[in-house]
């Protein structure tokens, strides 16, 4: 029932196992949806309770570790080479909206950006007449919800919303300490081990997204928007890694071109040589050798 984590809780309904506990919350609260509410009807209340379950997740989880229609009020506290913004960025360019993008210097993180985020302190932020959403896609399952009659990212029936969520969860928990090990460890004796477990990672995403186009199926979704960022650095990763995408992830590779033809996506991923540069840029400026 839950073969990527394996652990508990895991929800059984209609035979469908739902994972990880924020998720199989908001899943009881969309199905029971007729009594006793657990998430905010308010849009915008609705996404601080999301922000404030997925921070208090995240701590916890230290702890044991040790050209569209214009919208007014609409800002991204943004930086060109975070993978975390383009999801945002990626969101906005799906429904059409236009919008202010702040790009932030992050070793000097602006007063509005500390106003903004006080938590985390990181970027992205959607500001959105005066209200800040923080935590990437937080701020696109709000994007989806408020601008909900066009390009629908997240699906209409709950349990393959639920499965989408999961997916997310799963990369946003991962793929960033995979990524840490392999691209920004001052050490190369663990490069071949991190690479192998990149691989294995990404082998399992690819698992889940099979023949299918995009990963909900006919149309770009909610799991496409929490993966393509990263498509951007796959050069970097195979540089590091001394391995090709090709080879290990075919149909990843070919989703990966498929989701670049839409504008959406490839006017908001970087270079990958440009973004390889950044990295290495970004190495040399931590000491790392």
């Amino acid at each position: 029932m839950n073969p990527v984590y394996k652990k508990v809780p895991v929800s059984v309904h209609k035979r469908n196992p739902i994972s990880e506990s924020p998720i199989i919350i908001q899943h009881i609260d969309e199905v029971w949806n007729h009594k006793s509410p657990l998430f905010p009807s308010d849009l915008y209340e609705r996404a601080h309770a999301r922000f404030w379950v997925d921070y208090v997740a995240k701590q916890s989880a230290d702890v044991k570790r040790e050209g569209g229609q214009p919208v007014q009020g609409i800002k991204v506290l943004d930086s060109w080479a975070s993978t975390a913004a383009m999801k945002v960025r990626i969101a906005l360019a799906e429904k059409g909206i236009e919008y202010e993008s702040m790009e932030e210097d992050l070793p000097h993180k602006s007063p509005l950006l500390l106003e903004m985020n006080p938590v985390h302190k990181r970027i992205p932020v959607l500001i959105h007449n005066g209200k800040p959403i923080c935590e990437s896609m937080i701020i696109v399952e709000y994007i989806d919800e408020v601008w909900n009659d066009r390009s629908p990212l997240l699906p209409s029936d709950v349990q393959e919303r639920t499965r989408a969520r999961f997916w997310v969860h799963l990369i946003d928990k991962k793929i960033y300490s995979l990524i840490r090990r392999l691209v920004w460890s001052p050490s190369s004796d663990n490069k071949k081990a991190a690479a192998e477990d990149l691989i294995e990672f990404f082998k399992v995403i690819e698992g889940e997204l099979g023949d299918k186009p995009y990963f909900g199926g006919e149309g770009f979704g909610f799991v496409d928007v929490a993966l393509v960022p990263f498509y951007g650095y796959f050069h970097t990763y195979e540089t590091f890694g001394n391995f090709r995408f090709a080879r290990e992830c075919p149909k990843l590779v070919e989703w990966g071109k498929r989701c670049l033809q839409k504008e959406s996506v490839s006017k908001n991923l970087p270079d990958p040589y440009k973004a390889y540069e950044f990295v290495l840029e970004h190495r040399k400026k931590l000491g790392i050798e």
